[in-house]
């Protein structure tokens, strides 16, 4: 085992001189023991720990303020116990006035490590339950100010709630945690925590403001991101799991039984039918074992013992199905839905900030500028191409929070929400109006950062401060769209807790079908801005292409093919024999179809192999005549060989 090099301290506190890096964990206890930031002289210091399966958690152990102990800890194949090890080993005999916790979870459970996801069920387990008290043993006493913060919205929930409970019983200390489920990436840490106003909220105990914001941003980024990825992977995992079923189902099936056999037997033949047909409608997690269990049924004449296989192991959905009519869900409460409604008040005071923010950051300084005539921008771009409509945005969002205030302030279990929820969401013209020119208002302001100078100044000193809450004025204008979202979100949760026969329901109802069919609107709007983009994209892949960008032009699918040759025409079409030519990349358009030559090459020292698309043809749809070719076993043979 290799000695560990002790860091030069630095300026900001960090584990490696002149580097944000950090080692390599080690392979046994699976930790990063940080740097000691404080004197050992020095009584009750501050820890925070913080899980690797945090997103880009380097960031946030970055941010952690001088004389805060910051302890980072591998998700992945550490145990309590060495967790628990290293919190004494980093505390040197001492107790904590506080201790932090940021991990990976919801507003019901913790997900503290792999295989350790602390809920109320998870807490009977002797390991978890031992571990929290001994985490409790190194906090000062509650009467000497000492506290675990818990960087999780677990006073959203009642699951949650009942888990600081027992949590406070085991360790003897005070919790504090978040109390809202704002909407995003770990936003919930800069709200309320447990009574304390935001000005003085925990994370400002261990954290440097500045670089909090930043890590939350990046969160948010990371978030976005992914989804997009997802998006684009998901189809292709899900084909190729439908591949490897086939292959696996087939090599066992012909293992067993020969070609001549299945067709003989056609009793055999219907029965596999029927249960590959099963499961091709169903998503399930066994594909074998569905299927060995499907046949297992048709064979067994005893219809209690093909009822009990079958609902209770082969059909998961069933399964679950029969577990929530066993259980009992818990009944709508006045007090939850309180909660969810106090929670969209806070959330709409949220958005109105970020518009605020718009108005007094960018707007108002550049008003003043044209004042003193010293302009930044000429006033028609000020008035009109940039900043009006968040004028209109800001005083209609200010309406719907004054509205909600005064629901809330004049609170009983039989309020109603809904009727101003359908007023509000009948002036969602102007938002409208916003996105038929927000591609205008970003070239606009894209322009004029490269050719004004002083402009580019002003955005340079203004975008991604703490005013901004480290945003761009960019990243500003995508809150709007955004925010739709959030509403459906916060509107589901409202319904879930309003009974049927409350006369809030229908209305609320009302207002989740307008904000999904806006949303709606939305996304179909993002669909028809990217189509240019994605049209050019494409021409600029394929060389030798011609102009592709056409009015109400469109790219629907991108397909890569082989091209198959013929080698008989002759022959009956049962019995051809195609040979593989060339490979091809179709690029399918609502209106043609452009056809490239794919070429791949491997480059010396290099994985990954380059490939080049060479235009060969254009064929409009109405001219293409598309014929099935018979499969054969032996053209299939021939394709893979």
């Amino acid at each position: 085992m290799s000695s560990k090099q002790s860091p030069s301290p630095d300026v900001g506190g960090r584990n490696v001189a002149g580097s944000d890096c950090y080692p390599v964990l080690p392979h046994k206890c699976h930790l990063t023991v940080s740097q000691r930031y404080v004197n050992k002289a020095h009584l009750h210091p501050h820890l925070v720990l913080i899980s690797s399966q945090i997103p880009a958690y380097e960031m946030l152990v970055n941010s952690v303020k001088p004389g805060v102990i910051p302890l980072v800890y591998e998700y992945c194949g550490t145990t309590l116990e060495n967790l628990f090890n290293c919190i004494e080993k980093e505390l040197d005999s001492q107790t904590a006035r506080s201790i932090g916790i940021v991990s990976d979870g919801d507003s019901r459970r913790i997900n503290l490590l792999r295989g350790y996801k602390i809920s109320t069920k998870d807490l009977l387990t002797p390991e978890i339950r031992e571990f929290w008290k001994k985490l409790g043993s190194c906090v000062t006493s509650q009467q000497e100010g000492g506290h675990i913060d818990i960087f999780l919205p677990l006073a959203a929930s009642e699951a949650g709630k009942e888990l600081l409970t027992q949590l406070s019983d085991l360790t003897g200390a005070f919790l504090r945690t978040p109390t809202g489920i704002a909407s995003g990436s770990y936003q919930h840490i800069l709200g309320e925590w447990l009574g304390y106003e935001k000005d003085n909220s925990p994370p400002s105990l261990y954290f440097t403001e500045v670089k909090l914001q930043m890590w939350l941003r990046m969160t948010e980024l990371l978030e976005d991101t992914l989804k997009t990825i997802r998006k684009q992977l998901i189809p292709y995992l899900k084909d190729l799991q439908k591949e490897m079923t086939g292959r696996i189902i087939g090599q066992i099936v012909f293992d067993a039984l020969n070609w001549s056999e299945v067709q003989d037997n056609q009793e055999i033949a219907k029965f596999l039918t029927d249960g590959l047909m099963e499961l091709s409608s169903g998503n399930y997690e066994n594909p074998l074992e569905f299927l060995s269990h499907f046949l297992l049924t048709k064979h067994n004449k005893n219809k209690d013992l093909r009822n009990q296989v079958f609902l209770t192991e082969c059909n998961p959905e069933a399964s679950v199905g029969a577990s929530i009519k066993n259980g009992k869900l818990q009944e709508n409460t006045p007090e939850k839905r309180e909660r969810f409604a106090r929670e969209l008040l806070i959330s709409e005071k949220n958005y109105v900030h970020v518009l605020e923010i718009i108005r007094d950051v960018y707007t108002k300084p550049l008003k003043a500028a044209l004042a003193s005539n010293r302009p930044i921008l000429s006033h028609a771009n000020v008035q009109i191409n940039l900043f009006w409509i968040f004028w209109t945005f800001l005083q209609l969002n200010r309406w719907f929070l004054a509205k909600l205030t005064q629901r809330l302030k004049e609170w009983s279990p039989v309020q109603n929400l809904g009727d101003i929820l359908i007023k509000f969401g009948q002036q969602f013209q102007i938002y409208s109006n916003f996105y038929n020119n927000y591609a205008v208002i970003l070239k606009t302001i894209d322009q004029y950062r490269e050719t004004t100078p002083l402009f580019r100044a002003f955005l340079k000193r203004h975008d991604k401060t703490v005013d901004t809450g480290m945003r761009s004025l960019q990243e500003l204008l995508l809150c709007p769209s955004k925010r739709f979202e959030e509403y459906i979100v916060l509107l589901h949760a409202l319904r879930l807790h309003t009974p049927t026969e409350h006369t809030d329901h229908e209305d609320v109802t009302s207002a989740i079908k307008q904000m999904r069919q806006y949303k709606d609107y939305i996304d179909q709007l993002k669909q028809n801005m990217g189509r240019d983009d994605q049209i050019l994209t494409t021409q600029r892949l394929i060389q030798g292409c011609p102009q592709l960008l056409k009015a109400n032009r469109y790219l629907i699918r991108t397909q890569d093919v082989a091209q198959l040759c013929c080698c008989s025409e002759k022959v009956s079409a049962p019995f051809r024999l195609y040979e593989h030519t060339h490979d091809l990349s179709l690029f399918l358009f609502n209106d043609i179809l452009v056809i490239a030559r794919r070429s791949i090459f491997h480059k010396p020292f290099e994985w990954s192999p380059k490939m080049t698309l060479q235009f060969l043809e254009v064929v409009a749809l109405h001219q293409l005549f598309v014929e099935d070719i018979p499969e054969s076993k032996c053209m299939f043979f021939n394709v893979l060989n």
